[in-house]
């Protein structure tokens, strides 16, 4: 049984530890921690490494769920660890083109996004009158929810915010919500679009 705190132990193993914070295999376990829960949930065949259909082109997202042939669920896995002035703007325009990208291919594609973050290099941005962080949950949040029918294109269903400290540790010190009520939002949306893919 995988723990989302044994995800961000082993995220702070190879960043912190081992200094490779730009290793592809950061999240990997964050990813297994990911298809664990939906499986539990009932989605079979919970794939890593998506590779998701985008009205522009293709794209590799972290956790993938297909049924009838088609791509209905995508989670992306994201760490924001140092320089934060300029990774929080370049990771809301990544996640509102990736997002688009899939849903002008395929509007009612259920997507989540799992985002650790490293308040460790928080700082205010005199700009925006606010820590980095809070400014990323902030427009996250203005991103999130989306619902049918109003099919809003470049939000997303639903998202966890993980607040960590890597300077002590790798300890999860608060999160926007529960995991367990990320995973079911997730389920759920996938059930009111998809009604006979779930078996229980």
């Amino acid at each position: 049984m995988i723990t989302a705190q044994a995800a961000i132990d082993d995220l702070y193993r190879i960043a912190v530890t081992e200094e490779k914070v730009t290793s592809t295999a950061r999240l990997e376990v964050l990813a297994d921690f990911c298809v664990q829960e939906l499986t539990r949930r009932g989605l079979k065949n919970v794939e890593k490494e998506a590779v998701i259909p985008g009205a522009g082109r293709d794209k590799r997202w972290d956790v993938g769920w297909r049924y009838d042939g088609k791509y209905r669920l995508g989670v992306s896995l994201k760490s924001l660890l140092k320089n934060l002035g300029g990774t929080v703007p370049n990771r809301i325009d990544d996640m509102i083109g990736e997002v688009t990208n899939a849903q002008l291919h395929s509007p009612e594609v259920v997507i989540g996004y799992i985002m650790i973050f490293n308040i460790a290099e928080d700082s205010i941005s005199q700009k925006h009158g606010s820590t980095w962080c809070g400014l990323f949950r902030e427009r996250v949040t203005s991103l999130s929810g989306r619902r049918p029918p109003a099919w809003t294109t470049g939000a997303v269903e639903d998202f966890v915010l993980v607040e960590v400290d890597f300077n002590s540790g790798s300890s999860i010190l608060k999160t926007s919500q529960t995991f367990d009520a990320f995973f079911d939002t997730l389920i759920e949306q996938v059930r009111v679009r998809n009604p006979n893919a779930i078996t229980h």
